[in-house]
């Protein structure tokens, strides 16, 4: 039998595994800065090969296809003050190292929680790894193809009825982006932290369904606070896919207690 920890070994494992993600992030995110990914091919298969390249390298690569992609028609970025392009590689680089880490991060994250899950219920907390992931990278997708186009187009317009010429800095851009990026990565994560909160039995299965009407208030509030303009279509793009969210975990954490007690009744 596992002797119970105390707060202070608690407080200090928790520091531990704060470290070890964090030193991954960062070697990663240097990673990012320093190296280009160049095309190579061994008998006919194509791969690449990291080669250190600090001016041409993996997020200056990567922020090449955002402007292109991303940007309106006519909108170029600027720098205007020295040392704008750095930070803005550094931002994307850390970006780049978040987003690789997250399945390290997830695993720390359920070994830590894992002593106070009950042995029975332990391999629902293995089943959350992969979607958990997965909706991370759908939460990125949707706000990098449908969000952030939307939303730079319709501000784009709104210069273009002042007749104003439109420049972004590169810094803005950059920290524009990320917003969206992040905000969407971990808002997708809300049915995996409803299931998980269901696996320690603290919180009643009903308790989600019959609050849903603050947490959609709640959702609403969030996403006009990070909405960066008056359209209502921008705050919905938001608010709609996270409601669903909240009735995916909602269903998946009622269903998962009817299987608790129908295994209890048998």
């Amino acid at each position: 039998m596992v002797a119970e920890m105390t707060l202070r070994e608690h407080l200090e494992e928790l520091r531990f595994r704060i470290l070890r993600v964090a030193v991954v992030v960062i070697v990663l995110t240097i990673f990012a800065m320093t190296f280009d990914l160049r095309p190579i091919e061994v008998h006919g298969i194509p791969l690449v090969y990291p080669y250190p390249d600090p001016l041409h390298n993996i997020s200056i690569r990567l922020t090449f296809y955002m402007q292109e992609s991303l940007l309106p028609e006519g909108v170029s970025l600027i720098q205007t003050a020295p040392g704008q392009a750095l930070f803005s590689q550094i931002y994307i680089s850390m970006l780049i190292g978040l987003t690789v880490s997250i399945p390290f991060i997830m695993r720390e994250i359920s070994a830590f929680i894992s002593p106070a899950i009950s042995t029975k219920t332990k391999i629902g907390l293995v089943n959350i790894f992969l979607p958990s992931i997965a909706l991370f990278i759908a939460g990125i997708a949707f706000s990098y193809l449908l969000v952030i186009p939307y939303v730079l187009d319709f501000l784009y317009h709104y210069g273009q009825a002042l007749s104003a010429d439109t420049f972004f800095t590169i810094n803005n851009f950059i920290s524009f982006v990320m917003q969206f990026l992040l905000g969407f990565g971990i808002a997708f994560q809300l049915p995996i932290l409803m299931y998980g909160i269901s696996l320690t039995d603290t919180i009643s299965p009903r308790f989600w369904r019959a609050n849903f009407r603050y947490a959609a208030l709640i959702m609403v509030i969030f996403g006009a606070l990070i909405t960066p303009d008056g359209s209502g279509l921008t705050l919905w793009l938001i608010t709609v896919p996270m409601l669903l969210l909240y009735l995916a975990g909602m269903l998946v954490v009622e269903r998962r207690a009817a299987r608790v007690v129908l295994k209890t009744n048998t």
